[in-house]
C-alpha cells in the first residue's frame, strides 16, 4: 500500500509539472535582445527603436573614438537598408577637449516595450549621458535626442 501513494503522488507530481511547463510554453513573450561589441575604440550596440507605434524596428548605434562621433541609424522593414546615419558631437556634447585619452562605454537598456535607451559614459571624465532614437518631423531618418547628462563621478578638483 505505501508504495502505491508514492507512485500516485509520482504521478500527480509529473502531471502538474507538465502543465505548468505546457502553459510557460505557451505563452507569447516579446524577445528583447540587444547586442554590443566593441573593437579598441570603437562600439556598436543595438536596441529597439519605435518609429511609429506599430512598426518597431532595430536601431543601431556607433561609437567612433577617432571622431568623438556617436552614430545612430535604424534599418527600413521595408527596403531591409539603413535610413542615413544621424550623429552626435560626443566631445562637445560631454564638454571634453580634445585629448586621446577619452575611453568611452556604452551599452543599451529597454526602458519600454518598443523603445530602447543608449547609456554612454566617459570614464576619465566621469560623464554619464542617457540617449534616444525617434523619427526625423523633418525629413526621413532618425534623430538622436539627449534624455540625460550628469557626473557618476565626482569632479577632481
Amino acid at each position: 500500500m505505501k508504495d502505491l501513494g508514492r507512485l500516485m503522488w509520482l504521478t500527480v507530481g509529473l502531471l502538474l509539472g507538465g502543465l505548468g511547463v505546457g502553459v510557460y510554453v505557451g505563452q507569447s513573450r516579446p524577445v528583447l535582445a540587444a547586442g554590443t561589441d566593441r573593437f579598441e575604440e570603437s562600439v556598436l550596440c543595438t536596441g529597439t527603436v519605435a518609429l511609429t507605434p506599430r512598426a518597431l524596428t532595430d536601431g543601431v548605434w556607433l561609437l567612433d573614438h577617432r571622431t568623438g562621433k556617436l552614430l545612430g541609424t535604424v534599418i527600413s522593414r521595408d527596403q531591409g537598408k539603413i535610413v542615413g546615419w544621424s550623429e552626435v558631437d560626443l566631445m562637445d556634447e560631454f564638454s571634453l577637449p580634445p585629448r586621446p585619452a577619452t575611453h568611452f562605454l556604452m551599452t543599451t537598456g529597454q526602458v519600454t516595450q518598443s523603445q530602447a535607451a543608449l547609456y554612454v559614459a566617459e570614464t576619465v571624465s566621469g560623464k554619464f549621458g542617457v540617449y534616444t532614437m525617434g523619427p526625423r518631423t523633418d525629413s526621413p531618418g532618425v534623430v538622436i535626442r539627449r534624455h540625460d547628462l550628469t557626473m557618476f563621478r565626482k569632479a577632481k578638483n
